[in-house]
């Protein structure tokens, strides 16, 4: 589905808004009377009626209530000496309450019935006391706004390094952001004197060229690849320089100590390891992953041989059976197992639990008996004589 909308601007250098048309039909450059969030106001229209998809509307269009008419343009002109009068005296409270900011424009309602001051500070600034002075003084609703240094070149407007018209006050609707990034592809020296504008921010202007150099660092080999020289046999040469305007290469051969100049079209590119790897790239290596055959499955691995248990034989004495020890496991198999032998626990019963108060289990010696000593252990005897123990006579 298809929607007719009309662009209107409030402002020279301001973002172009979309309204519904309904009935009206005005040329380019007129004056209409528009409904907005702030209420009634009076802007240009940019763009003359016309059709667009219904996907690209965010959302409802707000009616263009009527043409100007004569005392709309008349309340134009008392609101622009109604704002300088506003600023002149904003700029009196600021200086006799010696606020650190520094008031940049001021905008009025069609209606007249709000004003909004835009000011610019280093830090944050406490201001409620500068607007209570500003509402007493006029008698409307009263917004101050804090604004960055993008903002205050847009709105108050000056020439540029190259001698124009600022960018953003002459035609610029939105500010794009800029990136360091963008002026090392083009090859520019990187010294914030010369890549940044008046407001001390990165020139807009290096947005503008971004996308075609994009496309020709895609297109000519970085310096500092390797690429092949046509011939016979083909030569391998190393890129001094790379010149992405005109796509010139300056590279040294192998075969040679002199560095000759040849276009990127009659060199063929290696692979280039200093470059950095692009999404296309990512893809297609791994589309070439998906097509290679798949790898052998790895072959299981080997468990030890398990220690052969030898069978029970009568023991000659007592006639019971007694099971000999399993053959000596060599040394580090436990550990290639991943088990740990278990230390024996003579205090526990034949079933494993513990003994409880009064009940003797294995070897915990009855009433009346004498505990066995462990005949690994000696008590040291006293020397001889009838002196204390470890004393001579």
């Amino acid at each position: 589905m298809m929607t007719d909308i009309i662009g209107v601007k409030f402002k020279t250098n301001g973002k172009v808004y979309s309204f519904a048309p309904g009935e009206f039909s005005p040329p380019e450059g007129s004056y209409v009377v528009v409904d907005t969030a702030r209420g009634p106001e009076c802007g240009i229209v940019a763009s003359r009626r016309h059709a667009v998809p219904d996907d690209s509307l965010t959302s409802p269009l707000k009616p263009i209530l009527r043409l100007a008419t004569p005392e709309d343009l008349e309340a134009l002109e008392r609101n622009k000496q109604y704002m300088a009068d506003a600023m002149r005296v904003c700029e009196e409270r600021i200086a006799a309450r010696k606020l650190p900011m520094r008031l940049v424009d001021v905008e009025c309602g069609f209606d007249s019935n709000k004003l909004i001051f835009y000011f610019t500070a280093e830090s944050r600034v406490d201001f409620r006391d500068l607007v209570k002075d500003l509402a007493a003084a006029f008698h409307v609703r009263i917004e101050l706004r804090q604004i960055g240094d993008r903002d205050e070149a847009k709105l108050l407007g000056g020439l540029g390094i190259c001698g124009r018209e600022f960018c953003c006050k002459g035609y610029l609707s939105d500010f794009q952001p800029v990136t360091i990034k963008m002026a090392k592809e083009q090859g520019l020296a990187l010294n914030p004197a010369k890549i940044s504008g008046t407001c001390g921010r990165l020139m807009c202007c290096l947005r503008y060229e971004s996308p075609v150099y994009e496309e020709l660092i895609k297109l000519i080999p970085k310096a500092g690849s390797t690429v092949l020289l046509p011939g016979e046999p083909p030569v391998r040469a190393y890129v001094l320089e790379a010149n992405l305007v005109s796509g010139k290469l300056r590279v040294k051969p192998e075969n040679s100590e002199l560095p000759i100049t040849v276009d990127h079209t009659e060199v063929e590119r290696l692979q280039d390891m200093s470059r950095r790897m692009t999404k296309d790239d990512l893809r297609d290596k791994r589309d070439a992953a998906k097509n290679t055959a798949p790898a052998p499955a790895p072959a299981p691995k080997q468990q030890p041989p398990k220690a052969e248990q030898k069978p029970a034989v009568l023991h000659p004495e007592f006639g019971e059976k007694q099971h000999n020890a399993p053959a000596a496991e060599e040394p580090g198999q436990n550990q290639e197992q991943g088990s740990r032998p278990q230390k024996k626990n003579h205090n526990r019963g034949a079933n494993g639990s513990r003994p409880r108060p009064g009940q003797n289990h294995g070897n915990a010696p009855k009433n009346g008996e004498q505990k066995p000593r462990n005949p690994r252990f000696r008590r040291p005897r006293a020397p001889k004589g009838d002196g204390p123990a470890g004393t001579e006579e």
